[in-house]
């Protein structure tokens, strides 16, 4: 499965949010929204963070761990 974090390069939550999916053990790659206008573009981006899961935008907002574990599990 494919899941990517979408952030700015200012974000503050990416730590946080990498702990998250850490902690639920789903691997995950990170890019950043300056390094791809195709996807602002794309997906209608003006939030960081961002997380799609097969190319398919899930979430517009960091989600909270309940949220995280109810998608994965």
């Amino acid at each position: 499965m494919d899941v990517q974090l979408l952030v700015t390069k200012t974000d503050f939550c990416i730590s946080n949010l990498e702990s998250q999916f850490k902690n639920i053990g789903v691997p995950y790659h990170l890019d950043y929204i300056e390094d791809h206008p195709e996807l602002v573009s794309s997906h209608h981006i003006r939030h960081s963070p961002n997380i799609l899961i097969e190319g398919k935008l899930i979430f517009r907002h960091r989600p909270t761990p309940e949220e995280l574990k109810g998608l994965f599990h």
